[in-house]
């Protein structure tokens, strides 16, 4: 007997009641119009609970466990859930079952089938069009990019374009071939950006026209580099390479040039200050906040990052300053490799201002010190002062300003605007200017170097190492083959449900 239960397993909520965004709400029965989009609040509900999967704590963890943990930068303590462990120890005969990769999975198609049910309604409400147009286009947002977390992860996934009312709908089949989720991906990502305007100033959790096309030049650079480098899958599009760098190139520049709400912070530390969430450098992230009274309202992120070090406050070194800042310490969940941690320039202000191998007490005085008290350098990325027990406003950044400048680079090769972008990024960090005058594969190799520092502990590692076709380098992927390594397989509870699958 096919249970309701097992249905939403399947797609995550086929029915959406949005008379509310409440995180803890499940999702019940199928969709039906009689209780949709009477009002321009109603609307806005919809579009809430859209975003609202994104927070979910089965979601939001897999964004480190997924886009880190697997890597050279990351490990986990020995203690940890096994389906963690083995993500993290590439033990890919046990991936079918990870309840991890399950649970993004489910939720990644909440997010998508959510978005489908704001696609289909928003066109027959009576409300200004302006507003129906944002909200159409953030729908389009959602939708492309829960798609390109599921193919980054899964590579061939279930096509659902609308949204599901009937049970004969849950078994859609796989998509024919990679172009087919990239033609749905990339065409929601331009109708997204001609529906939404750009906002006077980044609104936390909310994409807006800038994020769309900064989610576009993300999936064309993509789409190029898997390709060039023969990723399976990729190396057989239908697209042609250079097209898609250079069209990776064209959407980045205009988040870059052709919009002044978005633009490099100049001050390292205040890209992570919690305060200033709705900073220049903020493209797209979390809502999340202290205040929530569940996890996904508030966040506990820097409880994984941070080690257990004696229970109490730990006071933080304010970069060059001395100004010490109060954190809670941690569970020691995700844990910075001693071979990453070396790999950094000695006077990185990413190593030695965002990673902390010593922390101190409330007079500034050094308390406990790596390796002597606690087992890892940690991140400090995820820090919130105004902590209150566990709950805390700590998010992931899901778009910075500063990865569509590396991608700008990294598409558009060693241009002196490319130049001028990375150089920026180097000296914000203390560093000196990139090499001059290298070759485009120098320089492309140069960019994704420099991807892996700016952009570490934020999510993004593992899909530029498997846009590259390096999974193999990683230490604990080494001799697998590609079948094994380049896509986790779509998990066992979705094929058992999906006959389209079996």
């Amino acid at each position: 007997m096919i249970t309701t239960n097992k249905i939403l397993s399947l797609m995550g909520g086929m029915a959406i009641m949005l008379s509310s965004c409440n995180l803890d709400e499940t999702p019940y029965g199928f969709y039906s119009e009689d209780n949709f989009y009477k009002t321009e609040a109603d609307a806005e509900a919809a579009v809430n609970y859209a975003y609202g999967c994104m927070n979910f704590l089965e979601y939001s963890r897999s964004i480190f466990f997924l886009g880190d943990m697997p890597t050279e930068a990351l490990t986990t303590k020995s203690d940890a859930t096994m389906d963690n462990q083995d993500i993290n120890n590439w033990k890919v005969s046990n991936f079918k079952t990870n309840k991890t990769l399950e649970n993004f999975f489910k939720y990644s198609f909440i997010g998508i089938n959510r978005a489908n049910a704001v696609i289909k309604n928003i066109p027959k409400c009576n409300f200004s069009q302006d507003i129906k147009d944002q909200y159409l286009g953030e729908a389009y947002f959602l939708r492309a990019y829960n798609y390109f977390s599921l193919v980054r992860n899964f590579g061939l996934v279930p096509m659902h374009n609308s949204v599901v009312e009937t049970l004969d709908q849950t078994s859609a089949p796989l998509a024919s071939d990679i172009d087919e989720l990239y033609d749905l991906i990339l065409g929601d990502c331009r109708k997204a950006a001609d529906l939404m305007p750009v906002y006077d100033a980044p609104r936390l959790g909310r994409a807006d026209k800038v994020a769309a096309k900064a989610l576009a030049a993300k999936a064309y650079l993509y789409v190029a580099s898997a390709k060039e480098h023969g990723v399976k899958l990729y190396r057989d599009m239908r697209r042609d390479t250079e097209e898609m760098y250079d069209s990776a190139a064209y959407f980045a520049n205009q988040v870059i040039t052709e919009q002044h709400v978005y633009g490099f912070e100049p001050n390292l530390l205040d890209i992570y200050d919690v305060e200033k969430a709705n900073g220049p450098e903020h493209i797209f992230m979390m809502a999340m906040d202290r205040s929530g009274t569940s996890e996904g309202e508030f966040s506990k992120i820097s409880k994984m990052f941070i080690p257990y070090i004696d229970g109490a406050t730990i006071y933080l070194k304010q970069g060059d300053s001395e100004e010490f800042i109060p954190s809670h310490d941690g569970w020691g969940e995700y844990q910075t490799t001693q071979a990453f941690y070396n790999s950094f320039e000695d006077n990185d202000k990413r190593k030695t201002h965002l990673i902390c191998d010593k922390v101190y007490n409330a007079n500034g005085e050094v308390s406990a010190k790596y390796p002597d008290n606690f087992q890892y350098p940690f991140s400090r990325k995820y820090i919130d002062p105004k902590f209150s027990g566990d709950k805390t406003s700590t998010r992931p950044f899901l778009i910075r300003f500063s990865d569509v400048a590396l991608i700008y680079a990294e598409a558009a090769g060693p241009t002196a605007q490319s130049y001028q972008l990375v150089n920026y990024i180097r000296n914000r960090a203390g560093l000196s200017d990139l090499q001059p005058n290298l070759s485009m594969t120098d320089f492309r190799e140069a960019v994704y170097k420099e991807r892996g520092f700016e952009l570490s502990y934020e999510g993004d590692r593992m899909y530029d190492i498997r846009r590259w076709n390096r999974i193999g380098e990683i230490p604990e992927a080494r001799g697998m083959s590609e079948d094994d390594i380049t896509f986790y397989p779509i998990p066992q509870a979705e094929i058992n449900l999906n006959g389209s699958l079996r």
